[in-house]
């Protein structure tokens, strides 16, 4: 007498047997819930983090440094977790686009430098971030610090030349590794660093070609940026950006302005191709204003950059970090279908997001990642299950918790619970 087998168990198999055909499959269901059309299935998006590198008896030592540890942990997560829309960070990275910003005048790797990386960070040992076997312990998620690196008498030099002022006053100070601008130690560290991303960027090919064979689709992803958040997390530390947008109005929307030109040029280095190119932006600020500073300060300069991308046939991928409720309307001023809005934890996501942008956006999100920590199986399942009857019907959907990385504590069967879930009642 046969058993029934799970729908996890069932596409584990064959993403094994044709991950080509499954590929394609998912592939094909992004595409339509992008376009605001009903896929076949709702798509999942992907988990990663804490749970990743534990289930594979990782720390977050290997995640950053030990390349073949983390190709291990990713490729055993990918495969016993499947996921449409993967969550993949090897080796690890925050944030880092003041580096692609900085050097957005060379689109042969202004995109590459985009994520700050364990072994960058050793050779320029910046002050933008910590990370594990160094100042963290070997168990320690990395951890962006941010930081304040510009005075605000400065504002005139960053609006002058943004890129000039990065490298000739920001860089010095976050950045003492790199020496003095164009000393030998300056030159020979900016040689390091390329030698050094060349081996990360050879070891993420392969490791892409490696998830291709597990039937993961290969979408391409350019870096776009909020400008008041190159300012918030780069330059002024959120604290000094608000003070600024109060004491410096003038100065800091014209350093908003003078930003976005060189944001465009980092996010279309990569020409948009079909059937799908991406851009990402996370947004950072947007969770501490309110709705007069965010209108004012915020959203106007985000806007061109996400006008100007889709008008140039990307689409775009923006995570709105934190409660983004109180400027969830603004979205409604974009193109239809202009691109994926990924929500962390709104008030209510039924009431507050889906049914204010449903047939506009393609909307991702919807389960509380504490859900998946905390809760059990049959919770999850029941969860999962009454929030597609609700949403699947009207395409335009990926399926996400509210952040894609979960802690190690966070129960294996939870995680299977979620993904399992998915498949079950997303058809």
């Amino acid at each position: 007498m046969g058993v029934n087998k799970e729908p996890i168990d069932v596409l584990i198999e064959r993403q094994q047997k044709e991950p080509e055909t499954v590929a394609k499959e998912k592939l094909d269901i992004i595409l339509k819930a992008v376009e605001l059309k009903v896929p076949s299935r709702v798509p999942i998006s992907g988990l990663g983090g804490d749970i990743m590198a534990y289930y594979n008896g990782k720390t977050w030592y290997d995640m950053c440094y030990e390349f073949e540890k983390a190709r291990e942990a990713v490729l055993s997560f990918a495969k016993n977790f499947p996921q449409d829309f993967p969550f993949i960070l090897a080796p690890y990275g925050l944030e880092g686009f003041i580096f692609a910003l900085a050097f957005s005048d060379f689109p042969d790797f202004s995109n590459i430098i985009r994520f700050l990386t364990g072994p960058v960070h050793d050779i320029i040992r910046d002050k933008w971030t910590k990370w594990p076997g160094r100042e963290l312990r070997e168990h320690q998620h990395p951890q962006f610090l941010g930081g304040e690196f510009m005075k605000p008498e400065e504002y005139k030099q960053l609006i002058d030349d943004p890129v000039k002022f990065v490298h000739d006053v920001v860089f010095p100070r976050a950045c003492p590794g790199l020496g003095k601008p164009k000393s030998p130690q300056w030159n020979g560290t900016l040689i390091r660093i390329g030698l050094t991303l060349q081996r990360i960027t050879q070891f993420q090919m392969a490791l892409f070609q490696e998830l291709g064979k597990l039937g993961y689709p290969a979408i391409p992803m350019t870096s776009a940026y909020s400008p008041a958040d190159v300012i918030g997390d780069f330059l002024r530390h959120p604290t000094g950006a608000m003070l600024d947008m109060r004491r410096h109005p003038d100065d800091f929307k014209a350093a908003c302005e003078a930003l976005i030109e060189h944001i465009l040029k980092v996010a279309t280095a990569f020409p948009p191709a079909p059937p799908l190119t991406i851009s990402f932006i996370p947004l950072h600020l947007n969770e501490m204003l309110s709705p007069k500073l965010y209108n004012e300060f915020y959203w106007p300069y985000l806007k061109k950059v996400i006008l100007e991308l889709v008008n140039k046939g990307y689409k775009m991928f923006i995570f709105f970090e934190g409660d983004h409720t109180p400027h969830v309307d603004t979205i409604l001023e974009l193109p239809k279908g202009w691109g994926v809005a990924w929500f962390e934890r709104p008030r209510d996501f039924i009431k507050d997001v889906w049914e204010k942008l449903k047939g506009h956006t393609c909307v991702m999100g919807g389960v509380p990642t504490n859900l998946l920590i905390g809760g059990t199986p049959e919770k999850i399942e029941e969860y999962v299950k009454n929030l597609l009857n609700q949403t699947k019907s009207e395409g335009g959907f990926i399926l996400s918790t509210g952040v894609a990385e979960l802690p190690k504590e966070t129960p294996k069967q939870n995680v299977r619970a979620y993904v399992n879930a998915a498949l079950k009642y997303g058809e």
